[in-house]
């Protein structure tokens, strides 16, 4: 029955690996000293960050202006980066999540790094709207906490709340799920630890875990009702998302096919990216036997059909303009396609559309 097994569907792990040697693999890049590549990658994650750092200063001593921040009716670049990192957090959760409701086996292999990208993305998401305010420092205005000032409370008709609830809301619900899940591997890490700091952090923030069938038990318990928390949540955070745009009044944006263009291009986007640091992991750690080939064709499967919603939503917004005999909606969209920024508009296209069906 292995046999035939083995023939009808390969492993998810190649190697023949046992119990003993997964753990020693997963373990090594913790206990020993880091790689070549892994000192090339870390140096230029390092760099960039060092170039946003720098932006952001000059940006915040400026001025917003330097965002292009400098009328009534642009959003410029801090709520459409906004925008990109929730989008891109949505795959962790995803993966995490939805694959584990649908019992998809081959999620082992790449959801603890999907769950950590998730809450970097996040944490990067957070400080777009506060930036967005001109004034950071009054980031706090945001909370709808009581104060001595009289009835002043934050305008709940404001988007910028909307994303702080939204935001806030995501990333407990996405620390908790990462969290819980990691609570095993952080027993082994505690009975594999050689030193008395490493052993008494992994052990306090393993909660005494004993791997007994009770403990088993309640954790299976928890992490499927995270995951099934969890699962609206990545449809519900973006589609408050998409009605900062689709409540405006903006030719080209007051549209109800947001919502589900938002999740759908958020899925699509947070895969392209969780596929590019699993790439780079893959070979900076070694992990050739862990995230085999067959976890990135399941993953280039996601981004095909994902992708694919995305070109038809393009598709849904030209024919909306035209038949709405709306002029103002048809010039927004000739405008896209021919004017000025037909450049950026085509790459945009190419990249979401065109390129993913080479998958």
């Amino acid at each position: 029955m292995a046999e035939l097994y083995s023939i009808l569907r390969s492993p998810l792990i190649l190697g023949d690996k046992s119990l003993r040697q997964v753990t020693d693999d997963v373990c090594a890049p913790m206990e020993r000293g880091p790689g070549k590549l892994w000192w090339i990658a870390f140096v230029s994650a390092l760099l960039l960050l060092a170039v946003g750092v720098v932006a952001e200063t000059y940006q915040l001593t400026t001025g917003v202006g330097t965002w292009g921040l400098n009328n009534t009716v642009g959003w410029a670049f801090d709520i459409t980066n906004f925008v990109f990192w929730i989008g891109i957090g949505h795959a962790g959760t995803l993966i995490s999540a939805i694959l584990f409701l649908f019992r998809q086996k081959w999620r082992t292999s790449v959801n603890r790094s999907a769950e950590a990208m998730t809450l970097f993305a996040v944490a990067c998401a957070g400080i777009f709207p506060i930036i967005h305010m001109g004034r950071p420092w009054l980031a706090f205005w945001f909370l709808p906490y009581p104060n001595f000032r009289g009835p002043l409370w934050v305008n709940f008709r404001s988007p910028l709340v909307w994303d702080m609830f939204a935001i806030s809301t995501y990333l407990l619900i996405s620390l908790l799920f990462w969290y819980i899940g990691l609570i095993p591997d952080l027993a082994a890490m505690r009975d594999r630890a050689t030193t008395k700091l490493r052993r008494k952090l992994a052990g306090w923030f393993s909660l005494g875990w004993d791997g007994s069938n009770r403990t088993w038990s309640r954790y299976e318990v928890l992490y499927l009702l995270l995951a099934g928390l969890a699962t609206p949540l990545v449809v519900s955070v973006h589609t408050i998302v998409s009605w900062d745009f689709a409540t405006s009044v903006i030719p080209g944006w007051h549209t109800t096919i947001f919502p589900p263009y938002f999740v759908a291009g958020a899925v699509f986007s947070g895969f392209a990216m969780v596929l590019t640091l699993m790439l780079i992991t893959r070979k900076v750690l070694h992990f050739e036997d862990y995230i085999t080939l067959q976890h990135v064709e399941a993953m280039t499967k996601i981004i095909l059909a994902t992708g694919s919603i995305v070109g038809f939503a393009y598709l849904t917004e030209l024919f909306t303009a035209w038949y709405s005999g709306n002029i103002y909606e048809q010039f927004a969209f000739t405008n896209r396609m021919f004017g000025p920024y037909a450049w950026a508009y085509w790459t945009m296209v190419s990249c979401n559309v065109i390129v993913p069906q080479l998958f």
